[in-house]
């Protein structure tokens, strides 16, 4: 095995990845600690003491189950790589076929079944042990089970094709094969996009529309007045898996829908609920949604364009440790790597999306009752037992919304 100068660039990334992500943790736990007696002041009123250090207490299992994956992740990504791992996987294959694109997909798959198991322990505590000691977990075994057995079976169904366009560009498109590979990507994601809500979602969870007649006129209300048009507002029977609540916007095109989680209505005055789906509503009034997927093509179109590049790069190969050159090794290597070295711009896309988080906040304060979004949002924090005062470093790096305190003194100090 042949390593090189990148070998060395891999190795000092990955030890700052992996410090990086564990002085974080370090920090957070910390932050949570220092806060374990007493609520924030502009939370005590909403959130009793009891409830503030469940959260903490949620908080530090989450970090130190993340303590071990991030250590457990990195030894397989080293035997993945310099440790040989790919060259034992490809050599077996060789040995099945001798077609290139054949043994390109059985590569890929089986490396993603492996993948699969491995991760497999980790889900299965953070379900079965993580979540039922802190009173989350509502999933049975048959339900986990099941659950796997769809996730697999789509995974094939959708990715075997989508592998083997992937690797046909690659092999046959010559010197800008990264334009093809990317136009497909761009359709394949809109694809789903689309098909998403109506076809793919229904699979893991059962939808029906909103049967809360006072709540649909509320609505339907808003819905007209904001010039939003969609599929509909559907109830999700997340009870089924959590009893964490929440509420998202999904799809593209004319087959958009609103989905409520049912453990979200649950805990909530219907004024809330109003101002919840006002604040999923701005983000489709700003077009944050075709912002944030025009930015993730702009990234997968530069990071072909760099593919194609490091794919006629022999030390690319050799300095991860990978002995035979081809498409579907370059590929993977180029996946698995690729976190340890953008982690550090992650803050930059937070903060943007931080950014719309806020926009999105006074849109609904706005067009409904700011202290209703203030409420919901308390009511969302309580529930879910997410902490009130997380590290500001720790927050930059993992947090895609506004903490709590921030975001709802934005709220206050914005005049609505």
């Amino acid at each position: 095995m042949e390593f090189n100068l990148f070998t060395l660039v891999f190795l000092i990334a990955t030890l700052s990845y992996v410090v990086t992500l564990l002085w974080l943790n370090v920090r957070q736990d910390k932050a949570v600690i220092k806060s374990y007696e007493q609520v924030p002041s502009e939370f005590s009123k909403k959130i009793t003491l009891k409830e503030h250090q469940k959260a903490a207490e949620y908080t530090q299992a989450k970090l130190t189950v993340n303590h071990f994956e991030v250590m457990f992740s990195t030894v397989v990504l080293l035997a993945w790589t310099i440790g040989g791992g790919m060259n034992w996987l490809d050599s077996i294959w060789q040995g099945l076929t001798d077609n290139v694109l054949y043994l390109g997909i059985g590569f890929i798959i089986s490396l993603m079944i492996i993948g699969s198991l491995i991760d497999l322990p980790f889900s299965v505590y953070r379900t079965f042990v993580l979540e039922q000691r802190f009173g989350f977990n509502k999933t049975d075994s048959k339900t986990f089970v099941v659950d796997l057995f769809k996730e697999i079976s789509l995974t094939l169904v959708i990715g075997l094709p989508l592998i083997y366009a992937v690797l046909y560009l690659m092999g046959e498109m010559g010197e800008y094969w990264w334009l093809y590979v990317w136009l497909v990507l761009t359709s394949f994601s809109l694809l789903m996009f689309w098909l998403y809500p109506t076809y793919i979602a229904p699979i893991f969870n059962k939808f029906k529309p909103l049967d809360n007649a006072e709540l649909k006129v509320k609505i339907d209300n808003l819905i007209e007045r904001t010039g939003f048009k969609s599929d509909g507002v559907f109830v999700m029977d997340g009870s089924k898996r959590s009893s964490h609540g929440n509420a998202y916007f999904t799809g593209i095109g004319k087959n958009k829908r609103i989905v409520f989680f049912d453990t979200l209505l649950e805990g909530m005055d219907d004024q809330e609920v109003e101002a919840i789906l006002a604040h999923e509503l701005g983000h489709f009034h700003h077009k944050h949604i075709r912002k944030h997927m025009i930015n993730s093509f702009a990234i997968t179109l530069a990071g072909l364009a760099l593919l194609g590049y490091l794919i006629n790069q022999p030390w690319f190969f050799h300095g991860l440790g990978v002995n035979t050159m081809s498409n579907h090794t370059a590929l993977i290597l180029f996946t698995l790597t690729m976190p340890v070295f953008s982690f550090f711009i992650a803050p930059i896309s937070n903060y943007l999306s931080r950014k719309h988080e806020f926009e999105a906040d006074a849109f609904a304060a706005k067009h409904t009752n700011a202290d209703d979004l203030v409420s919901s949002l308390v009511k969302l924090y309580r529930d879910n037992a997410a902490t009130l005062t997380p590290d500001k470093i720790y927050s930059a790096f993992h947090d895609s919304h506004p903490s709590a305190s921030i975001r709802i003194a934005h709220l206050k100090s914005s005049g609505h």
